[in-house]
């Protein structure tokens, strides 16, 4: 490889929001979609809220000459919404399933059936391997009463630990997605801290897009004011961040997003606007670096978000043992008034009425069981990735104490 290597890495990211029977004008978006990233030819196209597979398949057609490798992340009932269109040959390809991802019993929010995950392509570019990830995490709903942030957090931790453990060969890791966290959300900031990835619209020499960044604006005809919450102007929840290693340098010379409509007329390709980065890498540590990685600020940094983390989870646990309580505390009382059904079934008087109430019983004490039994496994779940964070809490802890030991 030459002294003076350079690779110029043009990517493409949107939540397509392609929700069968849901989505407004799915079809035409989709056939817009296919014919913009054929004429814009993109090295990666990392899209999420594919929910049709009959979609991505028209997709892969459309775009075979251009993006001959094309991958589906399968999984849950629904499917993960991830898929990847590439012009390079694939090398390797891998998916992390969350752990917890939401309730099943929050039917209207369907994010537990989706099965949200973390796809994972392998490619390699002039002798340089390129981990290249795409990800959707849990939605926010409600910013004021968020039920789901400590499922967000843990999908944040469970994310940082598989690019960690998953990009050790890699020169340049790129991760791209919708993380559906304000960029100083808890989640966005364990992310960041832990893995080193910069964030493309902070470090980009040159950002073309909405004020601030934003990725969800009011402009966009899809995107209604409760989408935006307490935001009115926008909010910024997709990201393409990136870090180099092993002696390489990346940089982000180009950011820009679509501006609420399509690029070439004025209807949105879909409720979020794409983001487009041109990244450049080449040999070598940046020209000017002003404090060492890991250094003291950057330690004590991670540790104060891993605090944070832990207690936020520490908070998912108890509220997911108290439902366990509730829970078995209604089976308990159901199976009881199951009995006393069976006692008055016995006689003449309340025959009728008990058979009656039989069905809606037994629906009920199989009902709380099931929550009970799910909220056993999410507070056992948290508590596993609270252990994982407070063993990283301790070793940094133990790297900074050094650190100061040593000045």
């Amino acid at each position: 490889m030459k002294p003076n290597f350079s690779l110029r890495l043009r990517v493409f990211n949107l939540n397509c929001w392609d929700i069968p029977y849901v989505s407004k004008h799915r079809a035409d978006r989709i056939e817009r979609l296919g014919d913009f990233l054929n004429t814009e030819n993109f090295d990666l196209a990392l899209l999420e809220e594919v929910w049709s597979e009959q979609d991505f398949q028209y997709l892969r057609q459309k775009l075979a000459v251009i993006y001959p490798a094309a991958h589906y992340f399968k999984s849950g009932i629904i499917g993960s919404g991830l898929c990847v269109f590439s012009k390079h040959p694939i090398q390797e390809i891998c998916q992390h399933i969350y752990t917890l991802n939401g309730y099943p019993y929050m039917i209207h929010h369907g994010d537990w059936f989706c099965g949200k995950a973390v796809g994972l392509l392998v490619l390699h570019l002039s002798g340089v391997v390129l981990n290249a990830y795409v990800t959707h995490l849990h939605a926010e709903y409600n910013r004021q009463k968020d039920i789901y942030l400590t499922h967000r957090v843990a999908q944040a931790w469970e994310l940082a630990q598989f690019i960690h453990h998953t990009s050790k060969k890699a020169d340049v890791v790129l991760l791209c997605g919708d993380l559906n966290m304000h960029p100083g959300d808890l989640g966005c900031c364990l992310l960041k801290e832990y893995t080193g990835l910069h964030d493309a619209y902070l470090k980009t020499q040159d950002f073309n897009g909405p004020e601030e960044g934003y990725t969800m604006i009011k402009q966009n005809c899809y995107v209604s004011q409760q989408d935006l919450g307490p935001f009115p102007f926008g909010i910024r929840i997709d990201y393409v961040l990136y870090k180099a290693v092993s002696g390489f340098y990346i940089s982000c010379k180009t950011l820009k997003t679509t501006t609420g409509h399509h690029p070439h007329n004025d209807t949105p390709l879909s409720d979020h606007e794409a983001l487009m980065a041109t990244l450049c890498v080449r040999h070598g540590p940046p020209e000017q670096d002003p404090s060492p990685p890991h250094g003291p600020a950057e330690t004590s940094s991670l540790i104060r978000v891993l605090r944070e983390a832990w207690m936020e989870l520490g908070l998912g646990i108890a509220r997911a043992r108290w439902w366990t309580a509730f829970a078995s505390y209604v089976t308990g009382l159901g199976l009881l008034f199951l009995v006393l059904l069976c006692v008055l079934a016995t006689g003449e008087g309340a025959r009728e009425v008990a058979i009656l109430l039989w069905s809606p019983s037994v629906g009920l004490v199989l009902g709380a069981g099931a929550v009970s039994l799910f909220h056993m496994q999410e507070a056992k779940s948290l508590g596993r990735v609270q252990a994982e964070l407070q063993h990283v809490l301790g070793k940094a802890k133990e790297a900074q104490d050094c650190t100061q030991s040593l000045s």
